[in-house]
């Protein structure tokens, strides 16, 4: 069994609930909106990892369904193996930072190739982007959902809450000079660090 996608790992948590088809499957991630942690906008990419899925045994065809006068579908369910992998996947990521390899901080570390105004023009803006994105998630909640349900969310809303409070700290000791840079200081600190 090798290493499993975030969105085989869903896919298997969908299928924990009840049996269903691949359409199904990325429609309730839509509804869900887990399409903010797995990417579902092909759904050739769910059906790939579902493949993958019953290739290495933890899904199995259940059946075929028709739905209205549309064609007939393949309906999935989880095996017993499936499961077993879902949960040791979720015990496994909970304690344990995984190493990703996100661009942000890529960018980051080069941001001396730009211009302060520069720099803390497209700061202020991945603020206002973020911003928009925490918005998005504290609306999206309905009333009375358990905080169970809602728990992935919260943690994105407060991710965002500290990458928009530290962008426009950042943005604004920019635009006060306290974070500044040139050339000459760029070169004397490659001298002093090499």
């Amino acid at each position: 069994m090798g290493k499993h996608s975030p969105l085989a790992i869903v896919l298997l948590a969908l299928l924990l609930e009840d049996s269903m088809h691949p359409y199904r499957m990325q429609q309730m991630i839509k509804e869900r909106g887990q399409d903010q942690l797995v990417n579902v906008a092909q759904r050739n990419s769910v059906y790939q990892a579902l493949d993958r899925l019953v290739r290495d045994g933890l899904a199995r065809p259940a059946g075929t369904a028709r739905d209205g006068g549309r064609p007939e579908r393949t309906t999935y369910e989880i095996t017993d193996a499936g499961r077993d992998e879902l949960h040791r996947w979720v015990t496994g990521r909970l304690p344990a930072p995984a190493r990703e390899f996100p661009e942000f901080p890529v960018a980051l570390a080069f941001l001396s190739i730009l211009a302060p105004a520069q720099a803390r023009d497209l700061l202020a803006e991945r603020a206002s982007a973020q911003a928009a994105r925490l918005a998005a998630i504290e609306e999206q909640a309905p009333p009375g959902l358990p905080r169970l349900f809602l728990i992935e969310d919260e943690y994105r809303a407060a991710m965002l809450r500290a990458e928009v409070g530290w962008l426009r700290g950042v943005a604004d000791d920019l635009d006060a000079g306290r974070l500044t840079w040139d050339r000459a200081m760029i070169e004397e600190t490659l001298q002093r660090f090499q």
